[in-house]
């Protein structure tokens, strides 16, 4: 029998007969792919996903409040459901997205990361940052390690009551998960490049990587008496979150071209800090480990996401070659509820280790 193997490269999942006889499914190497103007889907049976499975996960999330959902596995759409092309507030998501492009800003050498807040000449409103404050550098406000605690726009009430005692930290040695570091990147960032970020994102990631719709004012600022240094929210559709997190997946790399150092990539999401979740954290990025799961998002060893409030993920999956991007809009979603959606979707995807359901390690 000849076999085109161009053309089997082209399915992730193929079945072969030889003299009539049916052989067993073979899983076929795949290549990158890449999306054009519009997605490239599998059929979730052709990927070799258990549909049942799959159905399950469908039906689970949209019980919990999923607006809008993406599965991607080798650069192609398995499964989606809600409107994936709606504009939704992505909370802090945009730190994640923020991190892309100072990666950039640091490799175009316009931002040092251990500048200290001194030498930038940053400061909030009074009590004037102490002289130990002014310490901290770019580095440790990515990690949320300024020992910065003040007050800062756009913060959850959870920040406020687990912030730490002003000077009780010094600059590098605890973790506070500290809106004021993340808006304070943002001034920064945009001294150093002279734009704002909701543009320079645009330019700089959006439209190289084929964004539908995105447009800088899906970005404003929210500015206050309480901190010189404003959030930056920002609305984004589940269709070009996906491409975000394939981007990623692919260490900063979108077809031919390097849009991001794939240095950056592993460095930023890698642990440097252990959290509140049992999780690790890199430069804005929430991580996991080389070496075991975080359990209650049911991450696979060596996966990162970013997370927003009420259920905004972009979960980066390299083990199982995933993205999964995941949108509220008036529901709430947990982390343990994500966790347990990621154990069906690993499940339909027979992946090789689908790890342990969050639901049920909480029942114990």
């Amino acid at each position: 029998m000849s076999v085109n193997r161009r053309s089997l490269l082209a399915l992730p999942l193929a079945y072969l007969t030889l003299r009539g006889s049916p052989l067993r499914a073979v899983p076929l190497p795949h290549v990158d792919d890449w999306p054009g103007g519009e997605w490239d889907r599998t059929a979730p049976e052709q990927a070799g996903w258990d549909t049942d499975i799959l159905a399950q996960a469908r039906a689970y999330s949209q019980s919990i409040g999923t607006a809008s959902f993406i599965v991607v596995q080798h650069g192609r759409i398995v499964d989606s459901w809600g409107d994936i092309g709606r504009r939704l507030q992505l909370y802090s998501v945009r730190k994640s997205l923020l991190s892309a492009l100072i990666g950039i800003a640091v490799s175009e050498g316009k931002i040092e990361l251990d500048a200290t807040l001194g030498s930038l000449g940053i400061d909030d409103v009074p009590p004037a940052l102490t002289e130990a404050e002014k310490q901290a550098t770019v580095r440790q406000l990515l990690q949320s390690r300024s020992g910065i605690y003040r007050p800062a726009l756009v913060e959850m009430p959870s920040q406020v009551a687990r912030r730490p005692v002003r000077g009780s930290h010094p600059p590098g040695t605890f973790w506070y998960y500290n809106n004021w570091d993340f808006n304070v990147l943002g001034t920064i960032y945009e001294r150093a490049v002279g734009a704002s970020i909701f543009e320079m994102f645009q330019q700089r990631i959006g439209n190289p990587i084929g964004m539908r719709d995105y447009r800088p004012r899906d970005g404003h600022y929210v500015r206050g008496d309480v901190s010189l240094h404003p959030a930056y929210p920002l609305h984004m559709s589940a269709r070009d979150l996906a491409r975000f997190g394939l981007l990623y997946l692919r260490s900063g790399r979108w077809r031919d071209r390097a849009l991001v150092s794939p240095s950056w990539v592993q460095e930023s999401t890698t642990a440097s800090s252990e959290t509140y979740l049992r999780s690790g954290y890199g430069y804005m990025w929430w991580t996991g480990f080389p070496d075991r799961r975080v359990a209650i998002m049911n991450l696979s060893p060596g996966g990162f996401w970013a997370d927003g409030n009420y259920g905004q993920f972009i979960i980066i999956d390299p083990v199982n070659d995933l993205v999964v991007v995941h949108q509220t809009d008036t529901a709430k979603v947990n982390e343990r509820q994500m966790g347990h959606l990621m154990w069906l979707l690993l499940n339909a995807a027979h992946a090789g280790d689908p790890g342990r359901d969050p639901n049920a390690t909480m029942r114990r």
